[in-house]
C-alpha cells in the first residue's frame, strides 16, 4: 500500500504518480481537475453564456414569425423596449452565474464536494429565475400600460398574460422574490446536510 496515498484528495485515493511513466500519467491533470470539484465551474460558465443567447433567441423568433411586419408603430416600439428589458435581465443573469462560478473554490478543501456544489447551483438558479421574472414581469407590465394603452392589448400572439399589465408591475417582482426565497430555502437545507457530514468526518480524524 506504499504506492497509495490519501490526503488532500477529498475522500478519494490516488496512485502515486511521481515515478510513473508518461503513458500512465498523461490524464492526471484531468483527474486532479475532477477530484477537486473544479469541473463544476463548467455549469456556471454554460449558464452564464446561455443568458447571452436569450435576447438573440427572442429577436430571432419574433422576426421569423413575421408579426412585426404588419404591426403598428406602438407595437414595434413596445417590442423594442421589451427586448431591451429582456437583454438587461439576461446581462444581470450572466453576471450572476459568472460571479458565482468562483464559489466552487470554497468547497475544494471539503471531503464532500458534490452536495454543497449542487446546493449552490440550485440556489443560483433560483436567484437567476426570480431576478429574471421580476425584471421582465415588471417591465412587461409597464410597457403594456404605457405603450399599448392599457391591459386589453396584447403585444404578441401567445402572450395573453400581458393583458394583466397593472398586475404584472407588482406581481412580477413579488413572484420573483418568492421563487428566490423558495430556492434559497431548499438549497440551505441541502447545505446543512453537507456541513454536518463534513464536520462529522473532521471530528473523527
Amino acid at each position: 500500500m506504499s504506492d497509495i496515498k490519501a490526503g488532500g484528495n477529498h475522500g478519494n485515493t490516488a496512485p502515486d504518480q511521481e515515478h510513473g511513466s508518461v503513458f500512465f500519467n498523461f490524464a492526471k491533470p484531468y483527474f486532479d481537475y475532477v477530484g477537486k470539484g473544479r469541473i463544476y465551474t463548467l455549469v456556471y460558465v454554460v449558464m452564464a453564456f446561455l443568458n447571452l443567447l436569450i435576447p438573440l433567441v427572442v429577436i430571432f423568433v419574433v422576426i421569423q414569425s413575421g408579426y412585426l411586419r404588419n404591426a403598428r408603430a406602438s407595437v414595434v416600439i413596445a417590442f423594442i423596449v421589451l427586448w431591451l428589458i429582456i437583454a438587461f435581465a439576461s446581462w444581470i443573469g450572466f453576471q450572476l452565474w459568472w460571479y458565482r462560478k468562483s464559489s466552487v473554490r470554497i468547497f475544494e478543501s471539503k471531503d464532500f464536494i458534490a452536495t454543497p456544489v449542487v446546493s449552490d447551483i440550485f440556489q443560483t438558479f433560483g436567484e437567476w429565475l426570480g431576478t429574471f421574472i421580476g425584471i421582465v414581469g415588471a417591465g412587461a407590465g409597464i410597457i403594456t400600460v404605457f405603450f399599448l394603452g392599457g391591459p386589453k392589448e396584447n403585444l404578441f400572439r401567445g402572450l395573453g398574460f400581458l393583458r394583466f399589465g397593472p398586475i404584472l408591475i407588482v406581481g412580477g417582482p413579488v413572484a420573483g422574490f418568492l421563487i428566490l426565497l423558495m430556492f434559497r430555502f431548499i438549497a440551505e437545507q441541502i447545505r446543512i446536510f453537507a456541513a454536518i457530514a463534513n464536520n462529522t468526518k473532521q471530528s473523527k480524524r
